[in-house]
Parts: structure tokens; sequence; C-alpha cells
């Protein structure tokens, strides 16, 4: 695929179309990669996006209770 370069201000930039940022799933930022000659750009993936509402969820539901007590209870450090 070949695309322009064109101005932005005082930088330039390439317009990527809206087909490969749906099917890629880029929203607003991308890893840029310089590799052997190459510019690669890459989703940012976020793997613990929303944990936090889930935690919240998970407490408010009474799912956040320990599965096991005391594991540590009963070692020696010394």
């Amino acid at each position: 695929m070949q695309v322009s370069v064109i101005q932005i201000g005082n930088s330039k930039g390439i317009r990527i179309s809206k087909n490969l940022l749906d099917k890629y799933q880029i929203t607003d930022k991308v890893e840029l990669i310089l590799e052997n000659d190459y510019i690669i750009l890459k989703p940012i993936s976020e793997p613990r996006k929303n944990w936090e509402a889930a935690f919240a969820e998970m407490h408010r539901n009474g799912d956040d209770t320990l599965l096991i007590d005391g594991v540590l209870d009963d070692e020696n450090w010394d």
C-alpha cells in the first residue's frame, strides 16, 4: 500500500485508512519500531485496561475473597 506524506503543522505525517484502523483496533496511539531499515507501526495493547472497574465490581459482588486463607501463617522466616 502506498500512502502520501502530508504536512501537519511543522511536521509531516501519513494518513491511515479507517479500514486499517478498525482492523487493527488502533484508536489513538501506536508503537513505532525502527528495525532493519523498516518503520513498523504496531497497535499498543492494553492488557490491563478496565481492570480497576472489574475489581470494583468483583468487590461489590463479594467475589474478591481469598480462596485459601493463611497460606503463609505457619512459615518460619528465621
